[in-house]
């Protein structure tokens, strides 16, 4: 409903400042005061079936029973409102519920500063200084508390059927265990479905990983739906190759090029990037694997003197770094090109890094399945060139294509 000039001159009356609109006794305070305890009123009504005064209340076994006053926090500050009462007691209201004592739109903004990584204590600081409002710390646990929920079943999903590519990768967090602070490593596991969209697989942290520890994850990804994967791209970790092998036999471990060149540049001043980056790039878009070990020897020459850590780390990991050369460009420009990797994982680190460290593993959970929802809403279109890609993977893997998209 349109809100005409005339309606707006009435309700300002003669203010003139930010204060009279949005201060504590704000023409906005007072318009949420009166909007809710109408809608209250509207609520009782349609509880009771008549409307106040109506002669269809005599005798009806219920009515109106005066009012309670009840302050409430919203993102406006504390209003204290008149909640209406019915006689029999069975009055529920929806838009500010019994034993409620927030809206829900200060659950929203709560929980998108923890998202951000903000500690309870800051996020109280912060709520405190802009609405002037003093929300308790174990209020504000409990809002991101609710979470839980929504995260265990998050973990537990049914997943689609065959992914085309999976990425995993980890970062390390500090966390509390036994009254001591220890570094525990966080994977995230992403994969590309067969519309070419984005999506985070699963969460999971590590301490003693290895075969078992993989052969768990992975196993848990087949319980939940996972059938087939044609390229996993990850570091090499301890384990992870014999444990693929072992729970989608027919996929194709590659060592994710983008970790490479991350790694590969951690050795080399910030002058020097751009040029090592672009003889690292003729490396991984060589046309074939004869010109892409051309393409290292040439790298050698030029970088092997000044930074042989680089030269080595390919080299060793050689075989498990060119398996994508026998794909068309198509499929490969997705594999070294897709930013998946980079953008989340910068995202979940500064979320992580502002935390300091965590109590708790659902404290740490919490925190990065907000950062998730929230950088996965923008995930609307699907990776660049999917469809040429996707033509490739149905010529290559014919047997294993979703057979409703061979016909489609």
């Amino acid at each position: 409903m349109a809100i005409s000039d005339e309606m707006l001159d009435d309700l300002l009356g003669s203010a003139r400042t930010q204060d009279d609109l949005f201060g504590k006794d704000g023409i906005l305070k007072q318009l949420s005061k009166q909007l809710m305890e109408r809608l209250l009123e509207m609520e009782m009504t349609n509880h009771l079936g008549y409307m106040k005064h109506a002669v269809e209340g005599n005798n009806s076994g219920n009515s109106r029973n005066g009012k309670t006053k009840k302050t409430v926090k919203t993102g406006n500050g504390d209003i204290e409102i008149a909640v209406p009462r019915d006689r029999t007691s069975e009055f529920e209201p929806v838009l500010v519920e019994k034993r409620q004592s927030h809206l829900k739109g200060l659950d929203t903004q709560v929980l998108s500063l923890y998202a951000r990584g903000m500690t309870v204590r800051d996020i109280q600081a912060h709520l405190t200084e802009l609405y002037g409002t003093e929300i308790s710390r174990d209020l504000i646990s409990t809002m991101t508390d609710a979470v839980l929920e929504d995260v265990t079943e998050w973990r537990s999903r049914p997943l689609e059927s065959v992914y085309p590519i999976v990425f995993i990768d980890g970062f390390v967090v500090k966390c509390r265990l036994d009254g001591r602070v220890c570094n525990r490593t966080v994977y995230v596991i992403y994969g590309i479905n067969m519309s070419g969209q984005k999506e985070v697989l699963g969460l999971y942290v590590g301490e003693n990983e290895g075969a078992k520890f993989w052969l768990q994850v992975l196993t848990e990804l087949k319980n939940r739906g996972v059938e087939d994967v044609f390229i996993l791209c990850a570091d090499g970790l301890k384990g992870l190759p014999e444990s693929v092998e072992a729970t989608f036999p027919q996929a194709i471990f590659q060592t994710c090029v983008v970790h490479m060149v991350r790694h590969s540049l951690n050795y080399v001043p910030y002058q020097e990037k751009k040029a090592v980056a672009g003889d690292l790039k003729k490396i991984y878009q060589s046309a074939t694997k004869e010109l892409a070990v051309q393409a290292l020897d040439d790298f050698e020459l030029t970088w092997g003197d000044k930074y042989p850590a680089i030269v080595k780390s390919w080299r060793q990991n050689w075989e498990r770094i060119t398996p994508f050369l026998d794909f068309p460009m198509e499929i490969r420009k997705v594999i070294y090109t897709t930013n998946i990797v980079e953008s989340l994982n910068a995202t979940l680190r500064k979320a992580v890094r502002n935390r300091g460290h965590f109590s708790t593993e659902d404290s740490l959970m919490k925190v990065l399945y907000l950062a998730i929802n929230g950088i996965s809403s923008k995930w609307t279109m699907p990776v660049h060139d999917w469809k040429l890609a996707l033509n490739r993977f149905a010529i290559l893997f014919p047997d294993r294509f979703p057979e409703r998209l061979m016909t489609a």
